[in-house]
């Protein structure tokens, strides 16, 4: 399959400049697997981006949070993808649940802004996943699909986008869907895109999986078949993300 371990840290809207500065130095100077085996992204708020690329070893990336739809202009608050793109930042998140859920972007919103960072030369990192209320009805398939669905109709090539499946009722509140769980959407995304998209799309898109990941959890889920890797929140803002970083490990010897 050749699909190369994946590892973004989602630092969210948390930090000082001093402490941004301490969790570079912590990862710049941790022993972790080569770039041939573990791909490292960090997303630290939008201010503190162009700091944190300056400082942070050559092997991580950075990305930013999230950016608009379209091309700048009378959009107040919001940021580019040309201006991360004129920043150096070549990765961006898009579709995560929190912007979703609290500022009710859409699914085709979301796969507007995947479509047209991707046009401007971002990787996109596309988050999906259902809340505890469509879990427990049932329908985290149909929702899960419905979201890849948006993305998939506005995009060509798949080349640069890593897709995240982050269970909503995981995310900052501790609960982890078990290996099973998380092993068993990420199998259905991956059919998903072998049925809609194609046979080649789905060998080779990287399905990463988010929610409450830690150095406690990260090995037994990095041994699922068709789990590429993490988006980690609260945990990528401590010195635990090392070992979640070296979790690539269990794929590379598998």
């Amino acid at each position: 399959m050749g699909r190369t371990f994946f590892v973004g840290g989602n630092w969210k809207c948390n930090g000082t400049s001093e402490e941004v500065k301490k969790i570079v130095s912590t990862l710049n100077e941790a022993e972790v697997p080569s770039e041939d085996v573990v791909e490292v992204v960090v997303s630290p708020p939008f201010v503190f981006l162009s700091l944190v690329k300056s400082l942070l070893r050559s092997d991580f990336s950075v990305a930013a949070q999230n950016c608009w739809v379209r091309k700048g202009g009378a959009f107040t608050g919001e940021i580019s993808s040309e201006m991360l793109i004129n920043l150096g930042v070549p990765w961006v998140i898009l579709g995560h649940s929190e912007r979703r859920l609290l500022l009710g972007e859409s699914n085709e919103f979301v796969g507007d802004k995947v479509a047209y960072a991707l046009s401007q030369g971002l990787k996109v990192i596309a988050c999906v996943g259902e809340t505890l209320e469509q879990r427990e009805s049932g329908s985290t398939m149909d929702v899960v699909a419905a979201q890849t669905k948006a993305i998939a109709e506005r995009i060509p090539n798949w080349t640069n986008v890593v897709l995240a499946y982050e269970p909503v009722w995981a995310i900052g509140t501790g609960k982890v869907a078990t290996p099973a769980q998380a092993q068993e959407v990420h199998s259905v995304l991956r059919n998903w895109l072998h049925t809609n998209v194609s046979a080649e799309v789905a060998s080779s898109t990287r399905i990463i999986y988010g929610g409450s990941v830690n150095g406690a959890n990260c090995k037994e889920l990095a041994a699922q078949p068709d789990l590429d890797g993490f988006l980690v929140g609260g945990a990528s803002l401590k010195p635990e993300f090392v070992d979640i970083i070296k979790a690539a490990t269990v794929k590379s010897s598998a």
